[in-house]
């Protein structure tokens, strides 16, 4: 398989775009709210909007634009999408407000930790940033 071919996948090139722009927008929504720029923000889970909604969006609508919605692949692809965004709503958010809380009581206990000592803290989604990264998906799709 070459890399040509890769390309001319809508399921993959279209899934990818929608991730780039979500996870460009995020890093740019964070800079403007927090005042400075986060590169790690362009790679990192979290923020709005939702990157793996955004993916997982873009990768159904296309599913079905390309193979209709009898298709087992836009099938197997919107499965993939409502658990993939369940799963931000839900675990990965209340992870990251576990992290939270975790952290604010190792800085009671010990002042001294270093930031790669703390937890993650951005790892899931809000129900608005997840409906936010699914509509952006569901634009590139229609767009590309």
């Amino acid at each position: 398989m070459q890399i040509s071919d890769l390309l001319q996948n809508k399921l993959v090139v279209n899934s990818l775009a929608a991730w780039a722009a979500a996870q460009i927008i995020k890093t740019i929504i964070y800079a403007i709210a927090h005042k400075e720029l986060d590169w790690e923000r362009l790679f990192g889970d979290g923020g709005m909007p939702s990157g793996h909604s955004a993916t997982v969006t873009a990768l159904a609508v296309t599913a079905a634009v390309e193979y209709g919605l009898s298709s087992g692949i836009f099938a197997v692809a919107a499965i993939l999408a409502i658990v993939v965004m369940h799963d931000a709503m839900g675990v990965r958010l209340e992870a990251g407000k576990h992290a939270k809380a975790l952290n604010a009581l190792m800085d009671l206990v010990s002042s001294d930790l270093s930031p790669d000592d703390k937890l993650k803290e951005l790892l899931g989604h809000t129900p608005l940033q997840v409906c936010f990264g699914a509509l952006l998906g569901l634009v590139v799709a229609l767009v590309l």
